[in-house]
Formats: C-alpha cells, structure tokens, sequence
C-alpha cells in the first residue's frame, strides 16, 4: 500500500462534469490500495472573480484620509476572501465522491493545519501539523485538502501566491513522505518549449529538478520553482500529468535528469524585461556591493548582472529587472547617485530573455556556438548573455523572442 498526493488545478475541477473526471484518478489509486490525499485550486476563474468582486469594493468613493487606511489589514482580508474559493472545490469533490461509495473528508489549510509566516498574499509554509490527515486515511478516507492557503501562529488566514496549490501538494508530499505527487494539469506532461510558440514542441519523460527549477525560474508556467524546490529538498517524485488524457505518463521531475537523451531539456522564455546600465561607478572595493546592498533593501530583484573588466578609475554595470520594478529601480538609483557617485544611468525597455536549459550543459563544447548561430541566421540582436551550468540565458527584443525561441528549438530539435 503506497501514500500518493493527487493535485488538480483550477481547468481540472472548473464544473461537475470535470470534478468526475478528477474522481475517476481519485478512485483508480484507491482501487490499486494506495491511501490518497488530493489538493485542489478553487473552480476555474473563481479566484479571478472574487478579486474583480474586491476591486469593486476597494473602488467604492468613500473618502478616507491616508492614516484611516491599514494596507495590512486590506492583505489580511484579501486573504481570507480568496481562501473561500478551495474550500468550494474540496467539499464538492468530497460530496460527489461519498455519493460515488468512497469515504473522502475535507481539510481547509487552517483546519490541517498548514502553518506559514504572517505574509499575506505570499506567505511560505513554515510546517504542517499532519497528525489530522494522517487519522483519516488510517480511518480509510481520501482527504480532500483545500491548496493555495494556510495558516499562521495567530491564526490568520493567509495565501501562498503564485503556484500555491502544487507548493501545497509537495509540501503535503513531504510531510507525509509520500511515495510521489502527481500534478494534473492541463497539458500531458513538460514539453522542450511553450507549445503556443513552438508547433513541433516533443514532450519530455524525466527531467531533473535542477532542470525543472530553471525551467520554472525561466519563465515555463507547467511548474512553479517552489514546489520543485521542495521536491527537491525532500527527494519527492513529481510527475505531471494530463487530467483530461486517459493512461497519461507525464512527466517525472526527480534527482535523475535528461541529459542522456537530449543535448539540452527544454527552451524557455521571460518576459517584461528591462535593462539597466549604470555608468562611471566608482572603481573601489565595495562600490557593488553598496549597489545590489542599495537595491535589496527596496525589495528590487535583479537578475544578470554584467560588469566592465574595472581597469580604470570608474567601471560599468548592467543588470536586469522586471519591468514592473524597472520605476522604483530608477528612482531608487537617482536618489542615490550622488552616494554612489554615478555618471549616467541608462535603461532599455520591453526585452526577454531566452534560455536554453540542460545538465551538464557548459561541458559540451557547440552548445553555445550552435544557439549564437540560430539567432545569427535569424538576424536577431543579444543585448546580454548569462551561463551557468545548467543554463544559457540571452536577451533579446521582445518582438524577436518568440522567434528566437522557435529558431533555437529548431536548431537543437529538429
């Protein structure tokens, strides 16, 4: 008898008809005798509903003075809103399969609990009690547990943010040390690249979490690089699966990779990009790190960062932001010019970065050379590069990206 975790999102559980396909996994594991736990999204666009039902009250024209608005209280009880829309979803899957002669019971994340810190809209799990879970499967129930939410120490509500629900499924995994996860989504499993851009993507069968985590960081929306992390950490088998394709293998993330198979995994792609460059900063030890100390104190996330040789009296810097922090970052950096004794601060807007991923990737000598040729051929400009060794990420025009990805992946796979 095997303990998995099933985890089904939003698409999968969106209406009745689809909470039976959902039951229809549910029930072929119990058949097998493996005791289950499943964690579930809220309904197809409930979340989205219910925040477009918050801006509607937040923009109601009451005047209030600055003081009278708590921020922190607005998180708190944005929280406890969103929550509601799991704990829709878990009772009726367990409705429809008690009707169906299966005991099943359902957990919101406060009632497991799972415990977090106190940051709303984004908290991290910090532990999960799983005494509760661990008495209704030896009790011979399927526990149905609400993703997306927890708990913290006082009590209060909180969410996980992007990714929430597969964060919650792993940890669930971890906790119970569960003999795998399986994330049911809507596609058969992680492709070479996004099969929007790409027509001929090949799926691929096992991939590594180091690949995954670069995948997921790089901009592919199949996993979030949260739950691979714990997948990680606690060496938990992930497959992902297709809810809606019968016999489904998926794909299996887990300490074992794909570099026997392909040159490279797969090709991602990063969007609302922003460069900057600071010019002339001073060329003594400590000036970058006075910099990236400056930029993370304001919360600023900087991703490749490029630096002149600084054989001379000032050096040169260019780093990356996400375009929704590209505003903050200027005016952080102008307030600050004069400490640190900036020339000229220069931005670029509206590029992405493309990333090819693979273990072992900087040990095979055309890797490089081969996708620098399929950007050539296509006339497309790099503005930046970054390697590591799994990883070699360039920076392109946003209007060339989608075409950088399709001449790299045709290089490579086909």
């Amino acid at each position: 008898m095997g303990l998995i975790v099933q985890k089904f999102g939003g698409s999968s559980v969106a209406n009745t008809d689809k909470l039976k396909v959902v039951s229809e996994h549910i029930i072929s594991e119990v058949e097998m005798e493996n005791r289950v736990v499943v964690v579930v999204s809220a309904q197809g666009k409930t979340t989205d509903k219910l925040i477009s039902e918050e801006a509607e009250i937040l923009k109601n024209p009451i005047k209030l003075n600055k003081e009278d608005l708590n921020e922190n209280n607005l998180k708190r009880e944005h929280d406890v809103l969103v929550s509601t829309g799991e704990q829709i979803t878990i009772s009726k899957l367990s409705m429809l399969l008690n009707k169906m002669g299966y005991k099943a019971v359902s957990l919101t994340g406060w009632q497991v609990p799972i415990i977090t810190n106190s940051q709303y809209t984004n908290g991290k799990i910090r532990y999960i009690e799983n005494k509760k879970i661990l008495e209704y499967l030896k009790a011979g129930n399927i526990v149905i547990v609400a993703g997306f939410q927890g708990v913290d120490e006082n009590e209060n509500i909180t969410t996980l943010g992007r990714g929430g629900s597969d964060t919650t499924a792993v940890a669930i995994a971890a906790s119970l040390n569960a003999d795998r996860c399986d994330i049911y989504t809507d596609v058969d499993g992680v492709y070479t690249s996004d099969p929007k851009i790409v027509d001929n993507v090949k799926k691929i069968d096992k991939i590594s979490y180091d690949e995954m985590l670069e995948l997921s960081s790089m901009g592919a929306k199949v996993l979030h690089n949260r739950c691979v992390e714990i997948g990680k950490k606690y060496n938990i088998p992930i497959y992902v699966k297709s809810t809606f394709e019968k016999n489904s293998i998926g794909t299996l993330v887990s300490d074992k990779g794909s570099f026997e198979d392909f040159m490279i995994s797969g090709i991602a792609k990063d969007d609302y990009i922003s460069r900057i460059t600071i010019i002339g900063l001073e060329n003594k030890i400590g000036k970058t790190y006075q910099l990236f100390k400056l930029l993370s104190d304001n919360m600023i996330n900087v991703d490749i960062i490029v630096q002149s040789l600084g054989e001379h009296i000032t050096r040169n810097i260019a780093f990356t932001v996400k375009m929704n922090d590209l505003e903050k970052t200027l005016r952080v950096l102008d307030e600050n010019k004069d400490i640190l004794k900036i020339s000229q601060i220069l931005h670029y807007e509206n590029l992405s970065k493309v990333s090819i991923i693979g273990l072992g990737i900087n040990n095979k000598l055309d890797i490089a050379s081969s996708m620098f040729e399929a950007l050539y051929e296509n006339n497309i400009n790099m503005h930046m590069i970054s390697t590591s060794e799994i990883k070699i990420s360039v920076l392109v025009n946003s209007d060339e990206a989608d075409l950088a990805v399709k001449a790299i992946h045709k290089k490579f796979f086909e």
